[in-house]
């Protein structure tokens, strides 16, 4: 791999800058790819960008940045994306610093702005070189997110439409999901959830990009992303804050099929949701899916230190259940009438049981 250092005036950067939206960002005169596929979108926020205007009009040096040349002669930004478009992006009018557009600074200020020279690292190499070169290099700065780095190998028409749909500020993904999904769009975070969705699972993500990196678009993504949010609105019709950030994907693929009486089921979320012994209060959508055989997901809450001491003493350390005596540490909290059967976490309700009965009634339990 050939690496050169050079010294490159925002001048020359900044010639026939262009933000195409979907179809990328270009400067260098048309030679330079600012967001090749594989990097995120502009993120900084408007601090960070007057930040880097600051730093050049005062002529201190920016970070070093790193492009990649291509056969054909052109660049593509390795590393330096969110610089580069915020200096570009003031020295073409679309935004002012202090109430001063490019074109309010006198002479010498645009001068001196244009006449910046930015350090570049240049490096040429193959596709692979290109790759391991551009992770290395990731180290520093704002590391890139799991998804973004998966971006990176399974480019193509696929790709940039799901990246239209789930990866753009008040993207398609983001307006019919908001309030049932969490993360950041422009981080990739929204369609890791969806492709995790379709994919079965985080793992299964790369092995899904590549077998439909080259399909011509992503259709079947968005169909199944909008079936899972359509069927949570039908299931449950009350919108509740706990329903924000579940694991919808995983629940649709499991309980999507069955069939539920809606308003019996809300009436059961009302009373678990005003239930002081139920401590997960998001557990309460999959326990309901369950058919209420899924009692941890509600993490009902448990007996305190103190009152099994009490209990344990009560029994003399007598298990009730195999009629032996144990150690306190070796016995365990349990309800004599059972949560589900009406039972209450208090001291009169709570029995100490030793680890492996305690264990045989747990399986019974959920079995």
């Amino acid at each position: 791999m050939k690496i050169e250092l050079k010294q490159i005036p925002i001048s020359a950067i900044a010639l026939d800058y262009k933000d195409n939206n979907d179809d990328g960002v270009v400067g260098y005169g048309g030679n330079l790819n600012i967001r090749p596929p594989y990097q995120r979108e502009f993120v900084y926020k408007d601090k960070q960008r007057d930040a880097v205007i600051d730093t050049i009009m005062r002529g201190f040096p920016l970070n070093v940045m790193y492009w990649a040349k291509n056969e054909d002669g052109t660049y593509e930004v390795l590393d330096g994306q969110q610089r580069t478009i915020s200096f570009c992006q003031y020295v073409n009018g679309d935004f002012a610093i202090n109430e001063k557009y490019f074109h309010n600074l006198t002479d010498y200020e645009q001068e001196q702005i244009m006449n910046y020279e930015v350090m570049v690292y240049i490096c040429e190499g193959n596709d692979k070189e290109r790759l391991d070169w551009f992770r290395t290099i990731n180290i520093a700065g704002e590391k890139l997110t799991d998804q973004e780095l998966l971006n990176i190998n399974y480019t193509g028409a696929w790709l940039s439409h799901a990246k239209r749909l789930f990866s753009k500020t008040s993207c398609n993904a983001e307006k019919i999901g908001k309030d049932y999904i969490k993360g950041t769009a422009i981080r990739q975070e929204i369609l890791e959830l969806a492709l995790s969705w379709i994919a079965g699972g985080k793992d299964n993500i790369a092995s899904y990009m590549a077998e439909h990196q080259h399909d011509s678009n992503a259709n079947e993504l968005w169909l199944h992303f909008s079936k899972v949010i359509d069927w949570v609105k039908c299931t449950f019709p009350i919108y509740r804050k706990e329903m924000k950030g579940l694991d919808w994907g995983r629940l649709y693929a499991e309980y999507g099929n069955e069939h539920y009486d809606i308003e019996g089921m809300e009436r059961k979320i009302n009373l678990l949701m005003a239930d002081e012994e139920v401590t997960c209060k998001k557990g309460v959508y999959e326990y309901v899916l369950s058919r209420c055989t899924k009692e941890r997901t509600l993490s009902i809450r448990v007996f305190s230190d103190r009152d099994k001491r009490t209990a344990y003493e009560r029994q003399n350390g007598i298990c009730p259940t195999c009629g032996k005596k144990h150690n306190f540490e070796d016995m365990n909290g349990d309800h004599i009438v059972e949560w589900a059967d009406g039972g209450k976490t208090t001291l009169e309700n709570l029995q100490m049981v030793c680890h492996e009965c305690h264990k045989k009634l747990t399986k019974t339990l959920y079995e």
